[in-house]
C-alpha cells in the first residue's frame, strides 16, 4: 500500500516522502514587496522539519493589478527576486524543493502599491466581505472588466514571473487558479460573465487559464516545475460550483493536460469532499486520477488522522498540508517517530496573520521549533 513516507519523482525531480507545505498567505513582505529576513526563517524552519517541498503564499506577477494583500512579496524586479534568491538557497540547504506561487487577485483585491483599480473578467465584486486577517479594508473597490490591454499585461505578468522565478533558484512555480482570484475567476459563471471568446460556456471560460499554463511552460527551461492549483470555491463564497459540475472539472483536466501542466493541486474544504454541482460520486482529485496521468497534489484538510488513507488513495499523489503545518513546522519527523502533534491555535494569526504576530505567540507561549 502506498505510504506518505514512500519516495516521489516530479518531472525528474525525487523527493523523500510525499508531505508538501501547502501555499498560506502571511502578509510579511516589506511594503515594496521584498521578501524579509524573517520570512526565509519561516521557510527554512519547514524545509529543516523534514518536508519534501515547500509552496510558498501567493505572489504577485506585475507592478500594475496583480497585488492583492497588503506586504505581500513580488516577484517583478531584481530587489524582490534577489532576496527570494536567499531564501531558496536556505531552503535548498536541508534537501527540500521550493516552489513559487504565482497569484493575480483580480476582483479579490484588498491593497495594491500600484493602483486602486482592480482588474477581473468582468465588473463583477467579490461576494461577502474582505477579509481582516489579511489587512483591514473598507469593502470590495469597484472592478474593471478586462480589455486587451489589460490580457497582454496579464499574460506577461505570469511569463516574466517564470523568468524571475527561476533566475532566484526555485525548482518550479504553481499558477493560483483556486480561491477567487483572477485566473479562478475566469473558471466562475458568477465572476466571469463575458460575451467573447474569453466567456461563456466552460470551453470558453477555460480558455485564457489553458493560454497561461501554455504560455508559462514555454518560458520555463526543461527541468523547471510548472504545476496549476484549481479548485471551486473562494476565500468568500464557499457553496460556489461551477453550472457544468462534474463536466466542467473533466474538460479543465484535459485541457490542462493538452497546455502541458506537470502537475495539478487540487484544493477544497476537504480532500474527500464530492463537490459537483448535480451530484457526483467523485472529489476533484479523483477526476484527474481518472481523466489524465498529471501526477497530482491534494490539500483540503489532511491530517494526522487521515494522511496514511489519503497517501493510499492517490498514489500518484502528494499530501499539501496547511494548518497542520502552521501548528507543526517540523510535522514529518513527528508523524514518524510518533511525537505528539500540536493543535493549530488560530490565536497566532491575530489580529492578522503576520509572521510578527506568530512569533510573538510563540514567544509567549514558548512554542518556538527546535528544529537543528
Amino acid at each position: 500500500m502506498s505510504s506518505a513516507f514512500d519516495d516521489f519523482e516530479l518531472k525528474g525531480h525525487k523527493f523523500d516522502n510525499r508531505f508538501v507545505v501547502a501555499p498560506m498567505t502571511r502578509t510579511s513582505a516589506d511594503k515594496k514587496g521584498k521578501p524579509t529576513e524573517l520570512m526565509g526563517e519561516y521557510y527554512e524552519r519547514f524545509a529543516k522539519g523534514g518536508w519534501s517541498m515547500i509552496i510558498s503564499e501567493g505572489v504577485y506577477t506585475d507592478r500594475q493589478a496583480s497585488q492583492g494583500y497588503i506586504n505581500q512579496p513580488g516577484i517583478t524586479d531584481a530587489p524582490q527576486t534577489d532576496a527570494w534568491k536567499e531564501i531558496v538557497e536556505r531552503v535548498h540547504e536541508h534537501d527540500c524543493k521550493f516552489i513559487l506561487q504565482l497569484m493575480h487577485a483580480g476582483a479579490q483585491f484588498q491593497h495594491n502599491e500600484y493602483t486602486d483599480t482592480p482588474i477581473a473578467p468582468s465588473a463583477v465584486q467579490p461576494k461577502g466581505e474582505p477579509l481582516s486577517l489579511y489587512g483591514e479594508t473598507d469593502g470590495w473597490p469597484e472592478v474593471k472588466a478586462m480589455d486587451e490591454g489589460d490580457f497582454d499585461a496579464v499574460m506577461q505578468g505570469f511569463v516574466g514571473a517564470v523568468n524571475r522565478a527561476e533566475e532566484a533558484g526555485f525548482d518550479g512555480v504553481e499558477l493560483h487558479a483556486a480561491n477567487g482570484y483572477l485566473l479562478n475567476e475566469f473558471l466562475s459563471d458568477y465572476f466571469n460573465q463575458r460575451e467573447d471568446q474569453w466567456g461563456g460556456n466552460i470551453g470558453k471560460r477555460i480558455k485564457f487559464v489553458a493560454m497561461v499554463a501554455k504560455a508559462a511552460k514555454a518560458a520555463a527551461k526543461d527541468d523547471f516545475i510548472v504545476g496549476i492549483r484549481l479548485g471551486q470555491i473562494t476565500v468568500t463564497d464557499p457553496d460556489y460550483q461551477w453550472p457544468e459540475g462534474e463536466d466542467a472539472m473533466i474538460k479543465l483536466v484535459k485541457a490542462l493536460k493538452e497546455a502541458g501542466v506537470d502537475y495539478i493541486h487540487t484544493t477544497d474544504t476537504d480532500v474527500n469532499r464530492k463537490p459537483f454541482k448535480g451530484g457526483s460520486a467523485k472529489t476533484l482529485a479523483e477526476i484527474v486520477q481518472e481523466f489524465s496521468d498529471i501526477p497530482l497534489i491534494v490539500n483540503g484538510g489532511v491530517d494526522k488522522s487521515n494522511y496514511e488513507h489519503v497517501a493510499a488513495h492517490y498514489p500518484n499523489a502528494m499530501l499539501a498540508i496547511g494548518k497542520a503545518a502552521l501548528a507543526n513546522p517540523d510535522l514529518p519527523k513527528r508523524l514518524k517517530s510518533g511525537d505528539k502533534i500540536e493543535d493549530l491555535d488560530f490565536a497566532m494569526l491575530q489580529p492578522t496573520a503576520t509572521l510578527e504576530n506568530e512569533w510573538k505567540w510563540r514567544d509567549e507561549h514558548d512554542k518556538h521549533i527546535n528544529d537543528e
